[in-house]
């Protein structure tokens, strides 16, 4: 049985449908232009999204998740700021969301023992090996946002890159190994799904580079 509080559940379920929705409008720009497509709006679904996924893993004291979305969260500003997007919004709501993750993290490590590294990596509710596994699966997914910041900097340009979905896969696979023994339905449900459009975009980059090799 998963004890997991419904609302906490349905918080998780929202930013795992932004998330998705990033995915399935940046996989149906692909699939009309045939070439790897990436949008304004991909980078605004996905700040929305990890800002909650983030609140969602504080809520569920998951360390692995809020250490994953940390780190994503200020790569998608970056890659706004690249496409020359984040000036647009407002000054106010820039600074909110530039500061909001650090005090609640601020906030977390004051009120608790979160950050203590013997209560992070020793939880009586999960295993000792599982817990590794989801830092791991964490860091692995989230590194593939690090890869696409790097390359985007290298660029001048924000893109999303073959290593980048091959990364994608191998991070969801592990997450999803993860959430069958966490009995996370959020986790699973989401990421079982994303496999199909990561291999969609990394057969269209095939496509495009052996249209290219021909001509």
């Amino acid at each position: 049985m998963i004890d997991i509080p419904i609302e906490i559940i349905i918080l998780g379920f929202i930013a795992q449908f932004f998330f998705s929705a990033r995915v399935i409008i940046q996989w149906f720009y692909t699939e009309r232009e045939a070439k790897v497509i990436t949008p304004t709006i991909y980078w605004i679904l996905s700040l929305s999204a990890s800002l909650l996924f983030f609140m969602y893993g504080y809520f569920r004291d998951d360390f692995a998740i809020m250490f994953g979305q940390f780190i994503g969260y200020y790569i998608y500003i970056r890659n706004l700021q690249i496409q020359k997007k984040w000036i647009n919004f407002n000054l106010i709501i820039r600074q909110i969301l530039l500061l909001l993750p650090i005090i609640i993290c601020i906030e977390r490590a004051w009120n608790s023992n979160f950050f203590n590294l013997e209560f992070l990596f020793y939880n009586p509710d999960i295993p000792q090996w599982l817990l590794y596994l989801g830092i791991i699966s964490q860091i692995t997914f989230t590194f593939r946002y690090v890869y696409q910041w790097m390359s985007s900097e290298i660029l001048k340009k924000s893109h999303l890159p073959l290593g980048f979905w091959i990364i994608s896969i191998l991070g969801a696979v592990l997450i999803i190994t993860y959430s069958i023994f966490r009995l996370d339905p959020v986790l699973f449900i989401s990421h079982v799904a994303g496999i199909f459009m990561y291999s969609r975009n990394i057969y269209f980059i095939y496509i495009n580079r052996n249209t290219k090799t021909s001509d």
